[in-house]
């Protein structure tokens, strides 16, 4: 059985709402998956993990939130190498900058993508949760 974590950050519900769907999709395709906020998961976790879900809307100028989520994750980086992972997050505004910029950061660090990242804007609609709950399953497989 894969272990499957999910991280995010949400400062409206949107991307709460994204990563329970993530962690919905994996657990239905068999794998013990696990919900964290940002401030339960840090770099020291990673190797508990086969496949890690980063949820994280856009924020400012369409960067990753910068208080919480981006030292989290920074500290990560350097983890992800050859680990299935998979990006999703919702937006207010622009047309999904950040997603590309935070897409890009990992494939430097030599991540696996599980799956397309999945974004939406506001809040998720029944296509965008079906979109998590496909990418849970792919972090799954």
């Amino acid at each position: 059985m894969s272990k499957v974590a999910v991280v995010y950050w949400s400062g409206t519900g949107n991307t709460e709402a994204m990563a329970a769907a993530v962690v919905a999709g994996a657990q239905g395709a068999g794998a013990d998956a696990t919900l964290f906020s940002v401030a339960q998961f840090g770099a020291e976790k990673l190797a508990e993990y086969d496949a890690v879900g980063f949820g994280c809307p856009a924020m400012g100028a369409e960067t990753l939130e910068e208080s919480e989520f981006e030292p989290m994750f920074q500290a990560c980086v350097a983890g992800l190498s050859g680990k299935r992972v998979g990006l999703f997050g919702s937006y207010g505004w622009g047309d999904g900058e950040w997603m590309r910029t935070w897409h890009e950061t990992c494939a430097d660090a030599g991540v696996q993508f599980a799956a397309d990242d999945v974004i939406c804007n506001d809040a998720p609609d029944d296509t965008a949760l079906s979109s998590c709950k496909a990418l849970g399953a792919a972090l799954a497989s």
